[in-house]
């Protein structure tokens, strides 16, 4: 009895599966088992493979059998492998496609991305669009299907991000693009834009209807990725691809999909070199790079990562296509601060190739600003009642047509089921929170406020360049001090040179091991400690051993070419975990007579100042610092200064203007080379404190910066400075630190003679 599976139809296939006596070919727990599963599954059309499994079941019951001779266990075991290799094959094979159950559909969505969003995302794009939707769709169009780079910044909660997801299913199911980079801030959030697109393509019943090519093979897997590998159309695998960072589209021939790839990265991941090998030898590289909201807003509020971003999106990622090729580019973006990176590229005066597209939620707000007063006061009173804001919204209701005059906003659809209208949801998200709303729905956000108006920026800190260059110490400068700041990943270091009246020059500052990139965190750092020792101590001793070799063993040439070796460095020994190797190191060193281990010391306005410290026999004290005398298993000097006051020194010489008595410069001739320093130096602020009689400056932590390190190095020069020797005016009483006279060689044998 010889069946065609192809022919077998699902009622068919259960009468045959229930009534056929299978005893011979599996037992009863199997049957039972296949029995549920035809219950339960044919009836969708979709397993064929239970169809043919079914038919080979029936036929080979029914197949005469000869006579055989030989070992009967043999012939078991050959009986079984050929079942089981049977059962493979038909598990592998995914059958015959369906036909493409409404043609004239799919062709019109193939030739209009709006349509295409219209028929097959109706469930996620279920409200009518507005004006600025269909300015956008028509640019993501055009971005898609002729080339060119598109930035759009809409309202939160537009769906610019679903829209970018749906453009990239549009463009590989099309044909019009064969490699598509998803580029998220970071990795994981492009891994979720990829589940959502997987989500679309693996359950979406109507892509499944039209493009059967794409997403029948798809479901095909049932969700099991290892199935992936070993898929079969027509006795030929699929080579598709399904993993948590990669697409691979079926390869079926006929298909305009056939083979494409959707690829996730980060933006500050690996993403040079990015590329494709198909199984017939071809190299591919992507065509269409989707960037949604490349910052966060950590980076948005860093002149660093902005700037690093920045470089990243003009060099690496539109140079993804390879030599000689231009990629397409769609960039949904959030505007988070002023001066970041969306608010850059959205700029078509710097950055015109991305045609920037910035909407808004209200175009022009109502000019009654008397009843929207007098709505968020009854609304505040409601909501402090617990009526969930209905006193407002009847308000509103009563004087609406006063309360609407004057106002535009962008898409009149959108407002909440307990509110009247797109405006009403406007307000009330203005009302809730100002600053949030001029962000993330305006794209246009207020200034920041300060938290003091004499604070440095990291830009004003940038911008003190003195033009000389790297490792060149000016012909004034009498002492050149070091001080290296002992992280568990990374050794940061600052050099400075100092005139007597502590005019400042940095000189050269970096990290060690060198991350060899310009921009890079203490918690991003790919070369690290680790590698120099087995253990931490082991790792710190080894990197501060090869650092103050090269800092210390070396000779810093001078404008006048006159020789000069850092004659002061000061070790971070504050970290417990590091506080004993550092001791070590600094009493073992060649250079131990330049070393001092150091401690800065909160000195807060209910602390006792170092002015009060009591002096004992051997102590040495300066300004706001003192070096005890030497007792204890240590048994090695140390420094312990006030990080308050040597804080606000420091960026008091910052603040002085280039040329005046006290100045601290940074070398180069180029702001931008110095945002990374500039920003870790000011990354603390200060607040006037009271207490005890006198007024403080506590310095406190960023939130939004985490590394203040080459800050603490800054102040560890200065602070290195005074101990030699270099003193301010006015800073110069009673402390031991006295700036030395200059007597010439003539003047000394005068004396001598005398």
């Amino acid at each position: 009895m010889a069946i065609d599976p192809r022919r077998l139809r699902p009622s068919e296939c259960c009468r045959l599966l229930n009534s056929t006596p299978l005893g011979e070919v599996i037992n009863e727990r199997q049957l039972h088992r296949h029995r549920t599963r035809a219950g339960n599954r044919i009836g969708d059309g979709k397993h064929v493979d239970l169809l043919r499994y079914t038919a080979w079941l029936v036929e080979e019951r029914h197949r005469p059998r000869p006579v055989e001779e030989g070992d009967p266990y043999a012939r078991l075991k050959d009986k079984a492998r050929e079942r089981n290799a049977a059962i493979a094959l038909a598990g592998r094979d995914i059958g015959e496609l369906p036909p493409v159950a409404d043609p004239d559909r799919k062709a019109k969505a193939s030739r209009s991305f709006q349509y295409f969003c219209e028929a097959y995302f109706s469930l996620t794009f279920h409200l009518a669009w507005s004006p600025d939707h269909l300015k956008v769709i028509t640019k993501i169009e055009e971005a898609v299907t002729r080339g060119g780079l598109f930035s759009l910044a809409m309202a939160r909660g537009s769906g610019k991000s679903s829209i970018a997801e749906v453009a990239c299913i549009w463009a590989v199911l099309n044909g019009y693009r064969d490699f598509v980079c998803l580029i998220g801030s970071d990795e994981g959030h492009a891994c979720d834009m990829l589940d959502s697109i997987k989500t679309e393509l693996d359950g979406n019943d109507l892509l499944l209807a039209d493009y059967p090519e794409v997403c029948f093979p798809i479901q095909a897997l049932d969700g099991i990725a290892n199935r992936a590998n070993g898929q079969l159309f027509q006795g030929k695998r699929t080579q598709i691809g399904w993993t948590a960072k990669e697409i691979v589209l079926p390869t079926i021939a006929g298909s305009s999909a056939s083979g494409a790839i959707i690829k996730v990265a980060g933006l500050t991941g690996r993403i040079r070199g990015m590329k494709f090998k198909r199984p017939d030898g071809k190299t591919v590289r992507p065509s269409l790079v989707v960037l949604d909201d490349p910052q966060t807003d950590e980076s948005a509020r860093s002149l660093s990562q902005c700037a690093n971003r920045e470089a990243i999106l003009a060099g690496a990622v539109l140079g993804l296509a390879g030599p000689g090729k231009k990629i397409s580019g769609i960039m949904p973006c959030t505007v988070i601060r002023p001066g970041d990176m969306a608010d850059s590229i959205l700029d078509r005066d710097k950055h015109p190739e991305w045609n920037g597209e910035r909407t808004r939620m209200v175009n022009s707000f109502p000019t009654n600003e008397t009843l929207w007063q007098r709505y968020a006061e009854i609304r505040a009173e409601g909501l402090r009642n617990g009526d969930g804001g209905k006193a407002g919204t009847k308000f509103y209701r009563d004087n609406r047509a006063a309360m609407d005059e004057g106002a535009d906003v962008a898409w009149t659809e959108r407002f909440n089921h307990d509110e009247l209208s797109a405006i009403q949801h406007a307000m009330n998200l203005k009302l809730q929170d100002e600053a949030a709303f001029f962000a993330e729905y305006q794209n246009e956000p207020l200034p920041e406020e300060r938290v003091d108006a004499d604070q440095l920026t990291a830009e004003q800190v940038a911008a003190k360049i003195n033009g000389m260059d790297r490792r060149s110490i000016s012909i004034a400068a009498n002492h050149l001090t070091a001080f290296i700041d002992v992280q568990q990943k990374l050794l940061f270091y600052v050099v400075a040179a100092w005139e007597d009246d502590f005019t400042g020059y940095v000189v050269d500052y970096g990290t060690y091991p060198d991350q060899k990139r310009p921009y890079f965190t203490l918690r991003d750092a790919r070369l690290t400690l680790a590698t120099e020792g087995t253990g931490l101590e082991g790792s710190i001793y080894a990197g501060l051993e090869s650092l103050t070799t090269d800092l210390l063993g070396r000779e810093w040439q001078r404008d006048d070419g006159a020789a000069m070796k850092i004659g002061r460095c000061l070790i971070d020994a504050n970290w417990g975990h590091s506080t004993n190797v550092v001791y070590q190191f600094c009493r073992q060193s060649p250079h131990a007579s330049i070393l001092l281990p150091s401690h800065g010391r909160f000195v807060g306005a209910s602390s006792n100042p170092f002015s009060e410290y009591k002096r004992r026999p051997g102590d040495r004290v300066g300004l706001n610092w003192r070096i005890p005398s030497i007792h204890g298993k240590r048994a090695i000097r140390h420094i312990i200064y006030d990080t308050n006051w040597w804080k606000s020194f420091t960026h008091a010489r910052l603040a002085v203007a280039m040329g005046d008595r006290g100045c601290l410069s940074i070398f180069g001739d180029r702001p931008d080379m110095h945002r990374m320093f500039a920003e870790q130096v000011t990354a603390e602020y200060y607040i006037k404190t009271e207490g005890r009689g006198r007024t403080v400056d506590e310095w406190k932590a960023r939130p939004e910066q985490p590394d203040n390190h080459w800050l603490d190095c800054l102040v560890g020069c200065a602070v290195a400075a005074s101990i030699q020797g270099a003193v301010l005016f006015g800073t110069d009483g009673g402390f031991g630190t006295q700036r030395r006279e200059r007597i010439s060689f003539k003047d000394l044998q005068r004396k001598r003679k005398a």
